[in-house]
C-alpha cells in the first residue's frame, strides 16, 4: 500500500489517481500527526511525504517513522515545491528518506520510482519470511538432532547391556557402533567377524541392505580366544521413518548350545524311529504268527467240539430215547458245544479285523438285499418286517460293512419281544459333519445310517458297555449270543473312520446310528 501525506488535498488527488490507474492501493493523510497514526495501524511499502506542512513538517514525520520497527522496510520519498536547496535535500536523506523530489514532479518518473521501491519492499518481505522460515527450520533441525543424539545415546546404552553381540549400521552400510561382546569375535569395527567358509554373509547382506528389508541368517563365527566356530543367529533390522531407512540395528545371538541339543535330539529321534520301525516289523511278524495260531487253534478246537456234538446226538437218539432226564442233560451238553463253536468262530472273526483291505465304491442297498436273503428263514419264522430306504453309494470295505449290517440285523431279529412282530427299518441320508446329530446336507461329506427296531431295547446307562467284547446285557438262557457281535461292528466302523452309537428304551426298541465318510482314502488305520 502507498501512503501520500500532504496538507493540500489538491496535491494529493492527482498522485492518487495516477497510482490507482497502475493497480496500486493508495492511502492518504493531510497532516504529519495523521500520517503517524496510520503508519502505526498499517503496513506501507512507500510513503510520499510533503516537506512543508503546518504542525509537524515532513522531516519530523520521517524521523518518527524511522523509529517504528514495523516501518523499517518502508521507503520515504520527499516532495517539496519550496525547499530546493542542497541543505534541505541533505536533511531529507539524513532524516530517513530514500529520495528527494522537487515540484513540479514528472509523473512518469515518480511512478517509476514508486514501482521500484514497492518491488524492493515486496522482495524484502519475502526475504524476511524466508529468513524466519529458515530460522524455524534450523531450530526444528537442531531440536531433532538433539533428540536423535539422545536417542542414540539411549540406544547405545541398551545395546551395551544386551547379552548378545549387538551393533548399529548407518543407512549406507557402515558399521557405526558395537558393544563389548563384538570383540570376542573381531578386533575390527569396519567389517563383520570371521565366519565359517560355508556361512559367508557379506554378499547376502549387501542385497538386503539395498532392498531395505530385515536380514536373518544362521551362521558360525570364529571365536578369537579359542579359534572354535560357534553357531549364532544373525538378525539385522532396518529402523525406518516414513519408509526411509535411517539406520540398522543388528544382533548375533549365540545359539551354539541349542544347535548341539537339536543335533543330539535329531540323532535320538532317528535312533528311536529306527527302533520303532524294527518293532513294527517284529509286531507285524508276531501278528501274522498270531493269526496263523488263531486259525490252527480254531480248527483244532472246532474238530473235537463237532465230534462231541455228533456223538452226543447219536447217544441221545440211539440209547436214551426213553430216559428224559439223561436226554435233558445231553441236550444241554449239545447246546453248550454249539455255543462254544460260535464263540470260537466269533473270536476268530474278531482277530481277523486287523487285516485291512482297500476301500471301494459300495452300493449299500445291494449288500442289504443280499443279507435279507441270508436271514430269509429267520424272517419267515418270526414273521418279521424289514424296510430299507434308498442308501447312497459310499467308499467302504464291502466285507467289513457287511459284517456290521449282519450283526445289527441279527441282533434286531434275536432280541425281539415275544409277543410283538419284529419291525426293522433302515434309513440313510447325507449330513454335514461326523456327529450323531449332524444336520442333513444334500452334498454332505458324511452318510448317516440308522438301523431301527422295536425289540426289547436296553437302558441307555449301559450304552458304553454294549460295544465292549464279551459284554452282555441279557440272560444267556433267554437270548443266544457271545457278546462279540457289537464289538466287531464297532471295530469295523472305526476302521472306516466313522462313529457308531445307539439310542434305546427298554420295552420300546433300539436305534443304532452309524456315521461314515462318503469318500475314503486307502491309508487305512489299524
Amino acid at each position: 500500500m502507498i501512503l501520500i501525506v500532504d496538507d493540500r488535498p489538491e496535491n494529493i488527488l492527482p498522485l492518487k489517481k495516477i497510482l490507482e490507474q497502475h493497480q496500486f492501493s493508495v492511502d492518504t493523510a493531510e497532516s504529519g500527526e495523521e500520517a503517524l497514526k496510520k503508519v502505526l495501524a498499517n503496513n506501507y511499502s512507500v510513503i510520499i511525504l510533503d516537506v512543508q506542512m503546518p504542525g509537524m513538517d515532513g522531516f519530523e514525520v520521517a524521523h518518527f517513522i524511522g523509529g517504528y520497527s514495523k516501518a523499517k522496510d518502508t521507503s520515504i520519498i520527499f516532495l517539496s515545491a519550496v525547499n530546493k536547496e542542497k541543505e534541505f535535500i541533505t536533511k531529507g536523506y539524513t532524516s530517513g528518506g530514500i529520495d528527494y523530489l522537487t515540484k513540479p514532479v514528472d509523473p512518469d518518473i515518480l511512478l517509476l520510482k514508486v514501482k521500484i521501491l514497492n518491488r524492493l519492499y515486496e522482495q524484502q518481505q519475502e526475504l524476511r519470511a524466508t529468513q524466519e522460515s529458515l530460522l524455524k527450520e534450523i531450530e526444528v533441525r537442531k531440536e531433532a538432532e538433539e533428540k536423535l543424539a539422545k536417542g542414540m545415546q539411549e540406544l547405545r546404552s541398551i545395546v551395551e547391556s544386551l547379552p548378545q553381540m549387538a551393533f548399529t549400521i548407518a543407512a549406507g552400510g557402515r558399521i557405526e557402533y558395537v558393544n563389548k561382546h563384538w570383540y570376542r569375535y573381531s578386533k575390527q569395527l569396519d567389517k563383520f567377524p570371521e565366519t565359517h567358509p560355508d556361512d559367508s554373509i557379506c554378499l547376502e547382506w549387501d542385497t538386503y541392505l539395498k532392498q531395505g528389508i530385515e536380514y536373518i541368517k544362521e551362521t558360525r563365527l570364529k571365536e578369537l580366544a579359542t579359534g572354535d566356530y560357534r553357531h549364532h543367529l544373525l538378525r539385522i533390522t532396518p529402523i525406518k521413518f516414513e519408509d526411509v531407512t535411517l539406520r540398522w540395528v543388528g544382533t548375533f545371538t549365540d545359539i551354539h548350545q541349542q544347535k548341539i541339543n537339536a543335533e543330539v535330539l535329531e540323532q535320538k529321534v532317528e535312533q528311536r524311529t529306527k527302533e520303532l520301525s524294527d518293532k513294527n516289523v517284529e509286531l507285524e511278524r508276531t501278528n501274522h504268527e498270531l493269526q496263523q495260531f488263531a486259525w490252527v487253534v480254531s480248527h483244532d478246537l472246532k474238530e473235537p467240539l463237532r465230534k462231541i456234538q455228533i456223538f452226543n446226538g447219536v447217544i441221545k437218539e440211539k440209547y436214551l430215547k426213553d430216559n428224559e432226564e439223561a436226554t435233558s442233560y445231553l441236550e444241554r451238553s449239545i447246546q453248550s458245544s454249539a455255543r462254544m463253536s460260535r464263540l470260537i468262530s466269533d473270536v476268530l472273526e474278531y482277530s481277523r479285523l486287523s487285516n485291512n483291505t482297500a476301500f471301494q465304491e459300495t452300493n449299500l442297498n445291494e449288500i442289504l438285499n443280499e443279507l435279507i436273503l441270508d436271514f430269509d428263514d429267520l424272517i419267515l419264522k418270526k414273521n418279521a418286517s424289514i424296510s430299507i430306504d434308498p442308501l447312497p453309494v459310499i467308499s467302504t470295505m464291502p466285507s467289513r460293512i457287511r459284517q456290521v449290517f449282519q450283526n445289527l440285523i441279527s441282533n434286531a431279529l434275536k432280541f425281539s419281544r415275544p409277543d410283538t412282530i419284529p419291525e426293522i427299518r433302515i434309513t440313510g441320508e447325507l449330513v454335514a459333519d461326523k456327529t450323531i446329530d449332524s444336520p442333513a446336507k444334500v452334498d454332505g461329506a458324511y452318510c448317516r445310517i440308522i438301523v431301527q427296531d422295536n425289540g426289547i431295547g436296553f437302558d441307555e446307562k449301559f450304552l458304553n458297555r454294549i460295544f465292549i467284547i464279551f459284554q452282555r446285557l441279557n440272560d444267556q438262557s433267554s437270548y443266544e449270543g457271545t457278546g462279540i457281535g457289537l464289538a466287531i461292528a464297532k471295530k469295523n466302523i472305526d476302521t472306516h473312520n466313522g462313529i457308531i452309537s445307539a439310542r434305546s428304551q427298554t420295552g420300546v426298541g433300539t436305534s443304532f446310528i452309524i456315521v461314515l465318510p462318503v469318500h475314503q482314502t486307502n491309508n487305512v488305520s489299524k
